[in-house]
């Protein structure tokens, strides 16, 4: 059963090849969903798949690439939507 799942993740993250990582990660694992860098420093989006990969994209999200500094990762479940092909960089 898919679940849904929005994010935001705080820190250094903009700037340090986040969202090309994050889109890097969640394809890997089978995700869909999206990524965006947000107004206020932080990155955001969606990400919809099986239990274990949103629980693997947590962690990912958590780690971060080398030049990031992953301060604090927020998640809630949210509704799964239909219709989504990939994981989109915004």
């Amino acid at each position: 059963m898919p679940k849904r799942i929005s994010y935001t993740v705080e820190g250094v993250v903009q700037g340090v090849n986040f969202r090309s990582y994050t889109v890097k990660q969640a394809s890997q694992i089978g995700l869909t969903g999206f990524v965006k860098n947000d107004s206020g420093g932080t990155v955001s989006g969606e990400a919809q798949g099986d239990d274990s990969a949103i629980k693997q994209f947590v962690q990912s999200l958590n780690k971060g690439p080398s030049a990031a500094d992953v301060a604090k990762v927020d998640h809630k479940d949210i509704p799964t939507k239909d219709g989504e092909s990939g994981f989109d960089q915004a």
